[in-house]
């Protein structure tokens, strides 16, 4: 039998030895850092409140998307056990159409299941004012013209054929309004750079790092594929049609990938010197 006494000195011990060792690191690179030890280690650079409160807005509306297409899905998934198709949630008189619907063999909604759906509808509905609410109070702001904070930014994307709103509040809020040292830092940052794996004198690559923010990576791949259709005649555009000119689909998606990455440098620039890519087509002035 175990003494209780000694189960308490042993947990007292590993706690100690755990604290002993996650302080040690923090120890030494503190003092490296006070040494001036170049790369010793590296700051982080904290973001204020008035940056962060800038991000909620985008990142509230992605997230009651996401809740509104969950919910638009559960309709359609629950329709569908009882062999209804093509209903779509989306059109104004939903309520009204809910109360006709019959089954193949044409029998009424069961009374739980139509119920269920009314309340997924009141929150789908609620959803969409929220959402419409987000993007109202953004549109005003934007026209109001301010010159601080990354309004300036927004606008000046949104000139770019090809670049909507929610790509360029997207970008001005969660990458350029970061001070970023240099272009590697920006691919960095966007998760849009490799992770090689070396053994000896074997190298492979594993794929996108996946370090950087989840939310430029994304955004990022998608804008590029529309860089495509929009920017037909620009530099990027010809450069990735040239590299994939004999490629196969495996290739296109990795150099879509290295569009990617050059086009958020390419905008990084734009936003910070003014040098508009070459070949770029702006939206005629309003």
């Amino acid at each position: 039998m175990i003494h209780p006494y000694s189960i308490a000195v042993s947990r007292e011990h590993r706690r100690a030895k755990t604290d002993r060792l996650d302080t040690a690191p923090l120890k030494r690179a503190f003092l490296g850092w006070r040494r001036g030890e170049r790369d010793h280690c590296s700051m982080a650079a904290i973001a204020s409140l008035e940056e962060e409160d800038g991000k909620r807005p985008s990142r509230e509306r992605e997230t009651l998307i996401g809740e509104r297409t969950r919910i638009g899905n559960r309709i359609k998934s629950t329709l569908a056990r009882l062999g209804i198709r093509g209903f779509k949630p989306t059109l104004r008189t939903t309520a009204q159409r809910l109360e006709q619907l019959r089954t193949p063999e044409g029998a009424a909604m069961p009374p739980n299941t139509l119920a269920e759906l009314r309340r997924e509808i009141a929150r789908w509905r609620l959803l969409a004012e929220q959402i419409r609410e987000i993007e109202t109070a953004r549109r005003q702001r934007l026209e109001q013209q301010p010159e601080d904070g990354a309004d300036p930014m927004i606008r000046l994307l949104m000139q770019i054929r090809g670049v909507g709103i929610e790509t360029a509040d997207m970008l001005a809020h969660e990458a350029f309004s970061r001070h970023l040292r240099d272009r590697r830092a920006v691919a960095r940052y966007g998760g849009l750079t490799g992770a090689p794996d070396e053994s000896g004198a074997r190298r492979r690559e594993k794929g996108l790092a996946r370090a950087g923010n989840a939310r430029v990576r994304r955004g990022m791949i998608q804008l590029a594929w529309r860089f495509l259709m929009f920017q037909k005649d620009s530099a990027l555009a010809r450069w990735y049609r040239r590299r994939t000119a004999d490629a196969r689909g495996a290739t296109r998606k990795a150099l879509i990938v290295a569009l990617a990455r050059k086009l958020l440098i390419a905008l990084w620039q734009l936003v910070t010197t003014g040098q508009l890519p070459p070949g770029v087509v702006l939206r005629p002035a309003r």
